[in-house]
């Protein structure tokens, strides 16, 4: 499982949709692919691409396959994501920081007043 895995299963709004039922429990397959105007047989490939990414685990009892929704995939997401977030906003904050200073430096500072009366 990579991220490349995890945002790849996730860039499908059928796929996400999926998920979004699966948060809610245990599925057959069978009940997952009701809700869509697709073929069984592509909601599977929808599924196997989930299970790839490890978003979808299957566990066999007899003839039926229950499928239950993993989220470490999303926890390590989430990591990279913080450390994306974090990584830009030092670099912009430099980059402000940066800007700020050539600002102040361009401007020339305000000329003194001589006081009346002195020399």
């Amino acid at each position: 499982m990579t991220l490349d895995d995890t945002l790849l299963a996730l860039a499908d709004p059928t796929r996400r949709a999926i998920l979004q039922r699966l948060s809610r429990g245990e599925a057959r397959v069978t009940e997952l692919a009701e809700p869509f105007d697709i073929s069984l047989n592509s909601v599977s490939k929808h599924i196997r691409i989930l299970e790839r990414a490890d978003l979808v685990r299957r566990r066999r009892a007899g003839r039926e396959h229950l499928l239950t929704f993993n989220t470490a995939p999303f926890d390590e997401l989430a990591e990279w994501m913080t450390a994306q977030r974090t990584l830009w906003m030092n670099r912009l904050d430099a980059l402000d920081a940066m800007l700020r200073a050539e600002d102040r430096a361009a401007v020339p500072a305000p000329k003194r007043r001589k006081k009346r009366g002195s020399r």
